[in-house]
C-alpha cells in the first residue's frame, strides 16, 4: 500500500479547490475538531479571504469552546477571519422531547443546514465546504447511523434543498490520515491531535431526552474526563449521559447477575444489575441496532466497589451479549452515592486505527477512580459513574 503523502494531498486539494469554487464565495462550518479545522485551514489557503468561516454556537459544544477555536484560528499563522454564530436556542428547540438517537440526528442535521442555508444566503455563497470524511460516508451508508454531514450519497440534493453546492476535500481519507495533513499545515497540537467529536456534538452523548441540567452535567463531566484520561492517550475518549430510569421489564437481569457472579467469582448476592430504560446504538452484521444499556455494580464485603480485572470485564460483556442479543452495551460501575440522583454518567473511552472497529482502552483503577470521584463531587444530579466495557461492535463507540 502506498504510503500516503500529505504535501502531495495538500497540493492536489489547493488546485482542485480553486477549480471548483474560482471566484465565488465559499462557506465552511468549522467545529473545532481536526476535520473541520483542517477544512477550514486547506481551503483559506486556497481561496483566501471568499472564504467565510462560521462557528455555529448550537449548544452542544464543550464548555468555551466556540470562543477558543475563534481565538486561535483568527491568529497567525492561520489568520483565518471566524464568526460565531449563536443558535443555542433554536437547537434546544428544535431537539425537545426527542428520545429516539436516530429521530435526533435527523433533526440536528435538518436544523444545521437550515442555519447553513440561511448564513449562505446572507454571506452570498453558493458554495459549501465541509470536512466529510470516509469513516462518515461509509456508516451513513452502511445504515449504522446518519452522519449529520453526509447529504448527496444518502439522496439529498444540498442546491435544491438549502440553495447550495457541497464541495468534501477531505472525503477519502480516514481520521489518521486527516491528523497527518493537521500537522503538515502545523496546526496547533490541540487541534490535530484532538478528541474526535460528533458533528450533533454532546447532544449524542445525552442518551434519551435532552435537557438544559443533563446537558450542562454532561459538559462538566466531559471536562473532568478528557483532563484526566488524556494521560492514558486513547483514540478516543469522553463522558456520556443516561436518566438513572430503569426499563420496566428487565426478564434478563438475573441471568446477568448470576453471569456475572460466575465471571467475576463474587456471590450473586453482591452484584446488582440495572437495566436502562433508554436504548443505545450498537451494531450488528454492519447494521444498527438499538440495543439495552445494562450497569452492572459488583460490591465487596465492605460495601465499596469491587475492582474487577478489567480483562475479566471484556470477557464477561461478551458472554453477556452473546447470551442476551437484545443487549447493545455493558456498564460497570466505578462509584455510586447511597441516594438516588436523576443522572448516570458513563466514561468511554477506546483504542482503534480506522473508528470502523474499536477496543476498549485498559485505563487504570486509579485513574477511574479519580475520574468518578471527581464527576460525582461536581455534578451533584449523578448517582453513579460506570466505566463502558463494550468494544465495537457489539456497541458504536458513540452512544448514540
Amino acid at each position: 500500500m502506498e504510503k500516503f503523502n500529505p504535501k502531495s494531498f495538500i497540493e492536489t486539494q489547493i488546485e482542485e479547490l480553486r477549480k471548483t469554487i474560482g471566484n465565488e464565495r465559499a462557506l465552511v462550518a468549522v467545529s473545532g475538531g481536526v476535520d473541520s479545522t483542517t477544512c477550514a485551514v486547506l481551503t483559506h489557503k486556497a481561496i483566501g479571504e471568499n472564504l467565510v468561516c462560521a462557528i455555529l454556537d448550537d449548544a452542544f459544544m464543550r464548555q468555551g469552546e466556540p470562543e477558543h477555536v475563534a481565538e486561535i484560528l483568527s491568529k497567525p499563522p492561520f489568520n483565518v477571519p471566524m464568526k460565531i454564530i449563536d443558535v443555542r436556542e433554536r437547537f434546544l428547540e428544535a431537539m425537545k422531547n426527542l428520545r429516539d438517537a436516530e429521530e435526533k440526528r435527523k433533526k440536528f442535521r435538518e436544523t444545521f443546514y437550515q442555519v447553513l442555508s440561511e448564513t449562505a444566503k446572507k454571506e452570498g455563497c453558493r458554495i459549501l465546504v465541509q470536512g466529510t470524511i470516509r469513516a462518515d460516508i461509509e456508516e451513513t451508508v452502511s445504515g449504522v447511523k446518519t452522519q449529520h454531514n453526509v447529504l448527496e450519497q444518502m439522496g439529498i440534493n444540498p442546491m435544491e434543498r438549502f440553495g447550495f453546492k457541497v464541495v468534501e476535500p477531505l472525503v477519502t481519507l480516514y481520521k489518521e490520515q486527516v491528523r497527518i495533513v493537521a500537522r503538515y499545515l502545523k496546526l496547533p497540537t490541540e487541534f490535530s491531535e484532538r478528541q474526535p467529536f460528533p458533528g450533533p456534538g454532546l447532544s449524542v452523548r445525552v442518551v434519551g431526552e435532552i435537557r438544559p441540567d443533563k446537558l450542562d452535567t454532561v459538559k462538566r463531566a466531559t471536562a473532568i474526563v478528557e483532563g484526566e484520561l488524556m494521560q492514558h492517550k486513547p483514540s478516543q475518549y469522553f463522558a456520556v449521559i443516561i436518566d438513572n430510569e430503569e426499563a420496566l421489564q428487565q426478564p434478563s437481569a438475573v441471568h446477568i447477575r448470576d453471569c456475572a457472579a460466575r465471571a467475576l467469582n463474587v456471590p450473586s448476592r453482591n452484584v446488582h444489575v440495572k437495566i436502562f430504560r433508554d436504548k443505545a446504538t450498537g451494531v450488528k452484521g454492519g447494521e444498527r441496532r438499538y440495543g439495552k444499556t445494562v450497569g452492572i455494580k459488583v460490591q465487596t464485603m465492605n460495601e465499596k466497589i469491587h475492582h474487577a480485572d478489567l480483562q475479566k470485564l471484556f470477557a464477561l460483556q461478551t458472554r453477556i451479549i452473546t447470551e442476551n442479543p437484545a443487549v447493545a452495551r455493558i456498564f460497570y460501575a466505578v462509584k455510586d452515592v447511597t441516594e438516588k440522583k436523576p443522572y448516570a454518567i458513563g466514561i468511554r473511552a477506546v483504542q482503534t486505527k480506522n473508528f470502523l472497529t474499536a477496543q476498549v482502552s485498559e485505563i487504570p483503577w486509579t485513574t477511574l477512580d479519580r475520574v468518578a470521584e471527581k464527576v460525582i463531587e461536581e455534578c451533584p444530579n449523578v448517582s453513579t459513574v460506570y466505566y463502558d466495557v463494550t468494544p465495537k461492535p457489539p456497541a458504536t463507540i458513540e452512544m448514540e
